[in-house]
């Protein structure tokens, strides 16, 4: 099991741009996929950008695709998401999660952070 714990959330205007962080415990964090996901209100969480284990396989959902950029450093156990021009509707929760990545799809794990929230206005 991976705990992890997300920072880097906040209010920004649209057009901004935010970093957020997600840190993990154990020593085989360089074995996992990562995700981000997010979760606005009433809405199902969505995959936004996943990596794979040695950072050379990355996906976007096509809403943030040339915007936001997944990044990992296994050295310091952290995977990270920039994300530019950010609009309204970006606004929501956003989760880092350990997963497994295979021919480019990822799969989730039960093992999720607390969230960070990402509030974007117009």
């Amino acid at each position: 099991q991976v705990q992890l714990v997300e920072s880097g959330g906040g209010l920004v205007q649209a057009g901004g741009s935010l970093r957020l962080s997600c840190a993990a415990s154990g020593r085989t964090f360089s074995s996992y996929a990562m995700g981000w996901f997010r979760q606005a209100p009433g809405k199902e969480r969505e995959l936004v950008a996943a990596i794979n284990w040695s950072g050379g396989t990355t996906n976007y959902a096509d809403s943030v695709k040339g915007r936001f950029t997944i990044s990992r450093d296994n050295a310091k156990n952290t995977v990270n998401l920039q994300m530019r021009s950010l609009k309204p509707e970006d606004t929501a929760v956003y989760y880092c999660n350990a997963g497994r990545m295979y021919l480019g799809t990822y799969y989730p794990s039960g093992d999720w952070g607390q969230g960070t929230q990402v509030t974007v206005s117009s």
